[in-house]
């Protein structure tokens, strides 16, 4: 396809998002980083000059993603995720430490995170294999594949540690979901998580007494026409109780004391005022001190640049995983829900485009990236206004890093990419 072309095919509604949320991240890591005497917007020495330098580097890559073959990318797939997988394996030999975690490559003028660049080869492996003539996800088999294209990055970035990369691939479970996944496997994820949470705050015991109950309130008033199999309600059973027990074991063993006390502070789990009010010190300090920010902002906001709290620098890592507060104080309740409308709109373009896909893979490839776009977009705010706990995943196209934004940048370009070779096929 000639670039003349492209330049016809390509969506420029989506580009136009990409770009007003690009633009309006700049200016906040400018706000978050900005101090009297600096310099020059350009300086390299300073952190919105250097999220300039990556966002003309993604730039760049924009232009040969759009100018590769579209095809090339469902070619290649597979190369892409092995590539990816020996990259984040090799972080236990070569990685970098930052803040505790081992996700980095220190190359020198920059340090290249390579989770972020897996999601995308993740979501084009994952596409790959469902589109395959010969998978049927319908099949445990088939399944069982799908889910482990989605299980080996987890199992290699959980060690790091980084479990808020680690949640994201599990978003890709909605692609299988999309493409005829039985709906069963949903309950049970789902049950999962509230056997998690219910054991934390409660324990195993009154976990398996609740379960009873239930089991038993649904025997008492059942239908007499209605036959519930007693055998597996006694699996399911064993099973949750099994899955319980193993809470206390993961919790304290797997997670860290910096993941175990921010599940205290979301779940209340701590009762001793003393130990609770040191975690909200340290902790806790961070998603408190973003939620003041916001508050303080009203509905206006106080203005570009006129931060208080964000000149004060009171909330640790603002230009990165926090980046929102800056949003919140500077331009208030309108500049907050402009940017929830704009990453609305355009995760709503895209379940658009994948749905006048004609390619299979394509169509998956395209809700691999509204998954992946979503749960970011989601935990990140979330975390930030304190209604989730702080896991630590960036603000796509927003959040400062290189890594992160040329890691989404190519996530959504390559879409675009197949998406302007939609009529091309069929022309």
């Amino acid at each position: 396809m000639s670039g003349k072309s492209i330049v016809k095919r390509i969506d420029w509604l989506t580009v136009l998002f990409f770009g007003l949320l690009v633009g309006i991240g700049w200016l906040n890591i400018y706000s978050s980083t900005f101090t009297e005497d600096s310099p020059s917007i350009f300086d390299l020495g300073q952190l919105y000059g250097k999220q300039m330098l990556y966002i003309g580097v993604s730039l760049i890559a924009i232009i040969v993603i759009l100018a590769l073959e579209a095809n090339s990318y469902e070619r290649f797939a597979s190369i892409f995720y092995i590539i990816s997988m020996v990259l984040l394996l090799g972080l236990f030999i070569f990685g970098k430490t930052i803040a505790g975690a081992t996700s980095w490559y220190d190359l020198g003028v920059f340090n290249l995170q390579p989770s972020e660049f897996a999601k995308m080869a993740t979501a084009l492996a994952l596409a790959k294999y469902l589109s395959d003539i010969q998978t049927d996800i319908k099949r445990w088999k088939d399944q069982l594949y799908a889910f482990l294209i989605i299980l080996i990055p987890v199992i290699l970035v959980i060690p790091q540690p980084d479990p808020g990369s680690a949640l994201v691939f599990f978003s890709l479970v909605f692609v299988m979901f999309r493409e005829g996944l039985p709906l069963y496997h949903l309950g049970i994820a789902l049950l999962a998580v509230l056997l998690f949470i219910f054991t934390l705050m409660f324990g195993t015991i009154w976990v398996a007494i609740g379960i009873s109950l239930l089991i038993g309130i649904v025997f008492l008033f059942k239908r007499k026409t209605l036959k519930i199999p007693l055998i597996p309600l006694i699996v399911f059973f064993i099973i949750a109780i099994g899955f319980s027990l193993s809470v206390d074991l993961v919790f304290n063993k797997v997670f860290e004391q910096r993941h175990r006390d921010r599940f205290s502070l979301w779940l209340r789990l701590e009762k001793d005022p003393v130990k609770l009010a040191e975690i909200k010190k340290t902790i806790g300090y961070n998603t408190y001190q973003s939620e003041k920010a916001i508050e303080s902002g009203g509905f206006f906001g106080k203005g570009f640049l006129e931060g208080t709290r964000t000149k004060g620098d009171f909330v640790p890592e603002q230009h990165t995983d926090y980046i929102f507060s800056t949003v919140g104080e500077e331009w208030g309740f309108v500049g907050t829900a402009t940017v929830v409308i704009l990453f609305t709109l355009m995760l709503l373009r895209l379940v658009y485009l994948s749905e006048r896909q004609k390619n299979q893979f394509s169509r998956m490839y395209g809700y691999g990236v509204i998954s992946i776009l979503l749960i970011h977009y989601f935990i990140n705010i979330g975390m930030v206004i304190g209604i989730l706990p702080t896991i630590g995943i960036p603000l796509p196209f927003f959040s400062y890093g290189g890594s992160g934004l040329l890691g989404f940048t190519v996530l959504l370009f390559i879409f675009l990419r197949l998406d302007a070779n939609r009529l091309n096929e069929w022309s």
